[in-house]
């Protein structure tokens, strides 16, 4: 049971901007990288995609390395379509829900993720809904590429937990990813697992009727 909730932390893609991974892996494809799965299962096992979320790769690495990687030529536009396939929308009740819950609540934002998303991302806020980047709906803002860290590392929410003096029992993190989730459970902050097409505005953040 939660109870005594006075900081809520929020992940980003699938639980405030919607996602779809099969996307990425289908613009791939057509893009003529018929073993995008592969592919990419390896380039996890290469470490590239943890140093490309927390900062110690830039742009123009990360482009260079899908590409080297690629038995197939690919343009740097190809690679940038295809990577920011999987991000979609913000549904609006989602922002409406995190506006009226800054009336009562500390919110923060920690998210894995990477310099390309975060402008593709802040671009369609502001494009959909007139809003300059993600920043404005939080007291703070943790994004793996600019502090280091990425989740599950526990050093990551105890940089929260400390930079803003909160208590764990008085947290809550909300999370689409079940590894997340152990990783905060085990700090003694309580948690949402959004799982099995959950949303916030659907199964946590109910419209009172």
């Amino acid at each position: 049971m939660i109870t005594g909730i006075k900081h809520i932390i929020f992940d980003l893609g699938g639980v405030l901007l919607n996602l779809d991974y099969g996307a990425t892996e289908r613009a791939f494809i057509e893009a003529g990288v018929k073993n995008f799965g592969q592919l990419y299962s390896q380039l996890q096992q290469s470490n590239l995609f943890d140093r490309w979320e927390t900062g110690r790769m830039g742009r123009e690495e990360f482009i260079a390395a899908m590409q080297q990687a690629s038995d197939t030529p690919l343009t740097e536009a190809q690679v940038l379509n295809a990577w920011n396939a999987m991000l979609l929308d913000f549904p609006i009740r989602r922002l409406q829900i995190l506006q009226q819950l800054r009336n009562h609540y500390d919110l923060f934002l920690l998210s894995n993720t990477n310099e390309i998303h975060e402008e593709v991302f802040n671009n369609t806020l502001m494009r959909d809904h007139g809003f300059p980047h993600i920043g404005v709906f939080f007291d703070r803002i943790y994004m793996s590429h600019r502090v280091g860290m990425r989740k599950p590392m526990p050093e990551i929410f105890q940089r929260v937990l400390d930079e803003n003096g909160l208590q764990a029992q008085h947290t809550l993190f909300i999370e689409d990813s079940p590894q997340h989730i152990e990783a905060a459970k085990k700090m003694g902050i309580q948690t949402i697992f959004l799982t099995g097409g959950m949303t916030i505005e659907k199964d946590v953040f109910k419209a009172l009727r």
